[in-house]
């Protein structure tokens, strides 16, 4: 299905949130709170929505997070600038991981996290430095896992827990590894390149049924895959920068889209920089846990946020 995002069609993407987001990413459904949280990477800020009131708002400001998780005992595990990790509980701040040397000039860009609760989690490029893939440990380790990634981007696990999905954005591919819980990743191959056409592969999820979505930034809209890496299925959106996707509410049949702008507003589009959510197209399936311990003696401080909107 190739729809224009200029026409009618579009519009069945309701928009949940506009908050301007110059990069709107990393959706994540809360199932302990029942919301969905997303990120402004450029802005330091990080925004939640109650679908059962309508009410969303900015929960966070400060550095910049270019993706998080919903840890087991609730709290979010931000992955920030310079490599830095840092857990976020009830408006506080606990460093984690204090950097990265080699990603002083960078910043992570999308995350998520395994089986077992650890976290695989990717850096942009920088000034002379590519970007790379690591993993997070349940000890606070972090091992460097692949190097030379142009746009470090969406992942996702296979139903069977053993594949896993790995987006490079600028080279216009996903990569499919072999995953072993106890071994990591190996094998990598690619599942899929995208033409120029149908723009750039960004943030992605599973559904219930093990197909792989994919935001396709430039084309104005999110595209299912099939087992072989087949479009087969494209929802159109009101906007072409569309950066990430994920299930939420309570049966995980609501998409949530995110999106942004990269010139101004008024190249992008109105809507460019909002939430979006598309309605029973599919199933998806729940996030693993992130179970990353937050140092007790850790340093603490306390984040800002804005007004509550109802919808």
């Amino acid at each position: 299905m190739q729809t224009d995002p200029s026409t009618p069609e579009a519009l069945q993407a309701e928009c949940i949130a506009d908050y301007d987001c110059e990069t709107g990413e990393n959706p994540l459904w809360h199932p302990m709170e029942r919301k969905l949280y997303w990120t402004d990477i450029p802005a330091g800020r990080i925004f939640r929505y109650d679908p059962a009131t309508g009410i969303h708002e900015q929960c966070y400001q400060g550095r910049q997070v270019g993706g998080f998780t919903v840890q087991s005992d609730g709290s979010l595990l931000l992955f920030m600038d310079r490599g830095t990790v840092a857990n976020l509980r009830d408006g506080m701040l606990t460093e984690v991981l204090a950097e990265i040397e080699d990603e002083r000039n960078s910043r992570f860009n999308d995350v998520i996290a395994d089986p077992r609760g650890r976290v695989f989690c990717g850096t942009m490029s920088s000034a002379g430095k590519k970007g790379c893939l690591y993993r997070l440990d349940l000890d606070g380790s972090i091992h460097l896992l692949l190097t030379g990634i142009q746009c470090s981007n969406g992942m996702a696990f296979t139903p069977d827990q053993k594949g896993f999905y790995y987006t490079d954005s600028l080279a216009r591919e996903i990569y499919l590894f072999d995953y072993n819980v106890e071994d990591g990743i190996s094998n990598q191959r690619v599942f899929v390149r995208f033409e120029e056409a149908d723009g750039f592969p960004d943030g992605a999820t599973l559904d219930a049924e093990g197909r792989l979505w994919t935001a396709l930034w430039s084309a104005g809209c999110v595209a299912r895959l099939d087992e072989r890496g087949r479009i087969e299925t494209k929802l159109p959106l009101p906007t072409r920068k569309i950066t990430s996707l994920t299930f939420g509410g309570d049966d995980l049949t609501d998409l949530y889209i995110t999106s942004a702008w990269q010139v101004t507003k008024e190249q992008d589009g109105s809507f460019a920089g909002a939430l979006f959510r598309w309605r029973g197209q599919a199933k998806g399936v729940p996030e693993f846990f992130s179970r990353i311990p937050v140092p007790a003696s850790a340093p603490a401080e306390s984040t800002t946020a804005s007004k509550t909107e109802q919808v």
